[in-house]
């Protein structure tokens, strides 16, 4: 079999169980398997595929069919630019969440920069992409990166060693374990109800503990804005991430717990403290 063959037979098994992305998906798992790119298995599609590659290479895809999330099959999902590791530990970061680096870098531009030397803390970080990709892009930052699973802490520290990012990490109980103030908080929180029925199947093996919450998705995200203002220094900002149809719930909440609404983008909802 050459490696078109191979392609060819993959990319229909993935669109016969209705993988959209499917000749990508077969791509990125070749390549991988290869340790070449997707550039070097299109100019040598017609070599043949050995035989230690081929099984290895069908394995990963018995994975793929059965919805594992292509980022823990290759081990590693793009995040603004950089690598960064995954595993079942740790949600797959998405390009949505992205906005909440881009309200950051608005926020420290107006700031003048001999005031820059803020404090950030990233709750519920996971994999670290957020307050790991906030210090390389903004290296005055302080920046602390909590979860209350050591296994996702494992995998941040990793990360930031990784990408040579000077954090701070601990495991917290949302801010319970961590009384430090703050300048930025940011959230991206378990925010789905088990109830929605539009989930992609990929979701089934992601950890539940980092997708799913109570009261409508909204359980933690109400318990961190009950607390938050007080951990925010004067006119500090939290920025959290949920659904957009959410957005009116967590502003509602969060008039009376003392922060007000600054701006909603995507996905992300941006309070000040009071």
């Amino acid at each position: 079999m050459t490696i078109q063959d191979w392609l060819s037979s993959a990319t229909n098994q993935l669109d016969d169980v209705g993988i959209p992305s499917g000749k990508l998906d077969a791509e990125i798992i070749l390549a991988h398997t290869l340790r070449h790119s997707r550039t070097w298995i299109h100019a040598y599609n017609n070599e043949p595929l050995p035989s230690r590659e081929h099984d290895i290479a069908d394995a990963r895809l018995d994975l793929r069919l059965q919805r594992v999330p292509i980022a823990y099959i290759v081990g590693h999902k793009e995040f603004y630019g950089r690598r960064f590791m995954v595993n079942p530990s740790v949600l797959v970061p998405r390009p949505e969440s992205e906005t909440i680096i881009d309200i950051i870098g608005e926020l420290i531009a107006k700031t003048p920069a001999q005031d820059r030397h803020l404090k950030l803390i990233d709750i519920g970080t996971g994999s670290g992409a957020l307050g790991t990709t906030a210090k390389l892009l903004h290296p005055s930052l302080d920046v602390t990166l909590l979860d209350i699973s050591n296994h996702a802490l494992n995998v941040a520290r990793k990360n930031a060693k990784t990408l040579h990012a000077e954090v701070e990490i601990q495991t917290s109980d949302l801010l319970d374990d961590y009384p430090v103030k703050a300048d930025y908080i940011l959230a991206n929180l378990p925010y789905v109800d088990k109830t929605w029925t539009d989930l992609s199947p990929e979701t089934k093996h992601e950890p539940a503990v980092a997708l799913f919450a109570s009261e409508g998705g909204l359980d933690l995200i109400y318990r961190l804005i009950d607390s938050v203002a007080g951990s925010l220094n004067a006119r500090g900002i939290t920025i959290l991430e949920a659904d957009p149809t959410q957005h009116d719930h967590i502003i509602a909440r969060a008039e009376t717990a003392g922060l007000q609404l600054v701006e909603t983008r995507d996905y992300c909802v941006v309070l000040q403290a009071k």
